[in-house]
């Protein structure tokens, strides 16, 4: 017979969901570096890496069979060393001829491994601790899912990218400055072509424009030679079409490989409207639209560097570059969505040049500089040490948690062994859980709850770096960089800390009131914004850190309350069909919030976020909750 073990829940709560967040990372952002750094097209990269979000979809659909077949420890611990062996496979897969087919196979493994870990992993959490200490706890669990996103797609990549700096030739560092106060001029081509290789030394990369000084201010009007010939253009058309040379440029010279989708041109006709806005449109705007002067759009500068070797490589051998941010400010850009910044030097193109195309913020208004990397180490080399440590991590792991995680006296064996059994209880955990009291008015809660969130955490980041005659606060890139991805995060982490303390002291009765208030009356800094005149960096701040404070104490209450929805019989597949829910209430309305954006502006915008806040205050007066649950009680 099992016996139930308690063990501290620091123990094993951040292990496990640290464990958690890492392979969803690794499938979801660490595959599309790697990728991109090995030289896999775009297109390739979006078509087949897009599609590995699936499994996090349609994970409730074989959620019930987590639930029915085995203990969630057992599946827990399976899932763990599964991942550890696949990882260990996409590490050895990378350095062969067929890496791309081979790890994205594993890729697809990992990814249904990962999702069925996260369903174990949430209904262990349930069935290992009392609703006190679910309470108390759920703030920890998501900072140390959000601590692995960050190691993942921060501190792996990193290490990536020391082992490529510290193989190969020496790293060649680009600096671009940014000065609103230089003056614009023409890029000049030409100009690597003017200096001379160093042919005794060591082979190296070399180029003579480091310190690039790079314009803030752009003309209206340029004047171009196209086939030698003189011609007027705007602006923007002539760095459309300076950025097409030197993607041809890099195309022709056998840099990178010349990536045309057949489809593009029909694609590109069909795609775009005859039409201009619908009747529905034109009356949402002229109807609840805010009165603004028209917009005048102002242009990024951008500047060019060409990167050169300095001995020609032996015949045959390939030396590949790849170039990216290291450091300084990121409003200062290098283009790498249309142009690939990986380059392939041989012994046929080594005296040619490679062409970078930087891109600096119009909305500074004090000189900035970032300097870029390229480095032309052991790429395969470099991401196999990362998966292969990302394998010992979850090795390691699971050895781990074989003894830390307890043994809930709950987490037993289903009685059903026969195929017809498990069958008949798969569909009777759907139809218990539509059949569970107030299953309609949950639903609801899910699906309302975050209604404003959901819109609004859109148009954050659009609304901070559009410019001011535009409606937005016109943030540099670097500015919104520190704003909502540093500040914003310490509010939402510390605001879910905060309510997971007092949830667990009141009980979720007691707060689901103020946490719901909190989720809705915090969107109010963004209407204060979105009206104030050129609100200083420090307001904006301060804005962002109360609302994200109060979204993260807010959303304390609505995990707690798919817990407790989730309670009785088939839990963990019932708690996995509410996150399903939950992300289709973030998905909805997410989907519509740019139109109803660019309809009505930022102003009447926040204002209708303000409105749906009654959708979430709302929808909790029709929840019936035990107020003892989450709470601590006398034993």
């Amino acid at each position: 017979m099992k016996t139930a073990s308690k063990r501290n829940p620091w123990a094993w709560i951040p292990t496990l969901y640290f464990a958690q967040g890492l392979p969803y990372v690794a499938v979801m952002t660490i595959s599309v570096i790697m990728y991109k750094r090995l030289g896999i097209s775009n297109t390739d990269i979006a078509l087949y890496t897009g599609w590995l979000y699936l499994p996090w979809v349609i994970k409730p659909f074989w959620s019930p069979f987590v639930d029915i077949i085995k203990s969630k420890r057992w599946w827990t611990l399976t899932m763990q060393w599964i991942i550890a062996f696949a990882l260990a496979g996409i590490a050895f897969t990378i350095p062969t001829p067929f890496f791309f087919q081979l790890t994205l196979a594993i890729f697809w493994i990992v990814g249904f491994t990962s999702a069925t870990h996260d369903i174990a992993a949430d209904g262990f959490y349930m069935l290992a601790l009392t609703e006190h200490e679910q309470s108390l706890y759920v703030g920890i669990r998501s900072t140390f899912y959000r601590v692995a996103t960050v190691a993942g797609q921060g501190l792996l990549v990193i290490v990536a990218g020391l082992i490529e700096t510290n193989s190969g030739l020496e790293p060649i560092t680009v600096s671009v400055n940014a000065d609103p106060a230089v003056e614009w001029s023409a890029p000049n081509l030409d100009a690597i072509y003017s200096t001379e290789p160093d042919l005794m030394g060591e082979m190296q990369f070399f180029t003579p424009q480091s310190p690039l000084v790079m314009a803030t201010e752009t003309p209206e009007e340029v004047t171009a030679y196209i086939a030698g010939h003189p011609v007027k253009m705007s602006f923007a058309e002539y760095a459309k079409v300076m950025r097409d040379s030197v993607k041809h440029m890099n195309e022709r010279n056998g840099f990178v490989a010349a990536e045309v989708p057949a489809a593009t041109a029909q694609t590109a006709q069909v795609a775009t409207p005859a039409e201009g806005p619908s009747a529905f449109t034109t009356w949402v705007k002229e109807t609840f639209g805010e009165e603004r002067e028209p917009y005048t759009a102002r242009n990024n500068n951008f500047a060019i560097v060409g990167v050169r070797l300095n001995k020609q490589p032996a015949p045959g051998e390939e030396i590949v570059l790849n170039v990216t941010h290291k450091s300084g400010d990121q409003s200062i850009k290098l283009e790498q969505n249309y142009m690939p910044t990986r380059f392939v030097f041989t012994d046929k193109n080594w005296d040619k040049p490679a062409y970078l195309f930087y891109e600096a913020d119009h909305k500074l208004t004090e000189r900035v500089e970032a300097h870029f990397e390229g480095a032309s180490g052991n790429i395969p080399m470099a991401w196999l040490v990362v998966f292969a440590v990302l394998s010992a991590f979850f090795f390691i792991v699971a050895i781990y948690h074989s003894w830390a995680l307890p043994h809930p006296a709950s987490d037993g064996r289903n009685d059903s062994t026969n195929a017809s059994s498990i069958m008949k209880e798969f569909f009777d955990t759907f139809k218990t859980f539509f059949q569970k009291p107030q299953a309609w008015i949950a639903i609801a809660f899910m699906l309302l709850y975050r209604l404003p969130e959901a819109q609004l955490v859109k148009l954050i980041n659009p609304f901070l770096l559009d410019p001011i005659d535009k409606g937005g606060l016109g943030l540099t890139t670097g500015q919104v960089g520190i704003v909502y991805g540093t500040v914003g995060i310490i509010g939402l982490t510390i605001g879910g800390i905060i309510g997971g303390i007092v949830a667990a002291k009141g009980g979720l009765k007691k707060w689901l009131w103020p946490m719901a208030w909190s989720m809705s009356l915090t969107c109010l800094t963004f209407v204060y914004l979105s009206y104030a005149h050129e609100p200083s960096l420090l307001t904006v701040n301060i804005c962002v850190f109360i609302e994200q404070f109060g979204y993260g104490f807010g959303f304390t209450a609505y995990m707690l309350y798919l817990i407790y929805f989730s309670e009785g019989k088939h839990k963990t597949a019932h708690y996995a069909i509410c996150t399903g829910f939950m992300a289709l209430g973030m998905m909805i309305p997410g989907m519509a919030a740019g139109w109803l954006q660019e309809t009505i502006g930022y102003r009447h915008f926040f204002i209708w976020t303000m409105i749906c806040c009654a959708a979430t205050i709302g929808i909790c007066a029709f929840l019936k909750i035990d107020p003892n649950f989450g709470r601590k009680t006398d034993k």
